[in-house]
């Protein structure tokens, strides 16, 4: 059930602050019914983002135990980060499959896109299923190496109780994998 429904005008966009990482947007708005707002935004820098599902066989999950500054805590997820400038998400999503596991793919399946927050970001990742997996190491960005984590898709509902797998993209992540391979089986 699609209700289209005319967007805002924006009147007025302004940048009120910058990092190195985020950009903060003050909008400007006009809806339909007349009323007008002023929302703010982080604006993503455009290039979009991926996270992999590697799949090392049928029955196992690969994780990775990566520190997240934004909770100071070591969490469970899978391999993800940003397209690089000339990258599609099948080149982006090997090359951080092997930067951050250890592996390249053969077979990498686009699952869907997705939005974190988007009352308030802009920003969008495209999640992929990897099979066919071969050993491949590059050098990545990570300040340590990541802890590589074999997990057996049969034990879903032990990943999802587990205090250090929380954030929402990977628990999407996991579930879409889980459905596509349910509907491939």
């Amino acid at each position: 059930m699609d209700h289209a429904k005319e967007k805002p005008e924006i009147l007025k966009a302004e940048l009120v602050a910058e990092s190195r990482l985020f950009k903060v947007e003050s909008l400007h708005l006009k809806f339909s019914n007349g009323e007008e707002r002023v929302y703010e935004r982080m604006r993503g820098g455009g290039r979009g983002a991926v996270m992999v599902v590697p799949m090392l066989d049928d029955q196992t999950l690969l994780l990775v135990r990566e520190y997240a500054a934004g909770t100071h805590s070591y969490e469970l997820g899978f391999p993800k980060g940003l397209i690089d400038p000339g990258e599609d998400i099948f080149e982006a999503g090997n090359r951080e499959l092997m930067e951050e596991a250890g592996f390249g793919a053969r077979e990498l399946i686009p699952l869907k896109q997705v939005s974190l927050a988007p009352g308030y970001f802009s920003s969008r990742m495209d999640i992929l299923l990897a099979r066919e997996l071969y050993p491949e190491q590059r050098e990545g960005d990570e300040p340590e190496p990541l802890e590589v984590i074999p997990w057996p898709l049969h034990d879903i509902d032990t990943l999802l109780a587990r205090s250090d797998f929380t954030e929402s993209r990977s628990i999407s992540a996991l579930l879409l994998a889980q459905k596509w391979l349910k509907e491939e089986s």
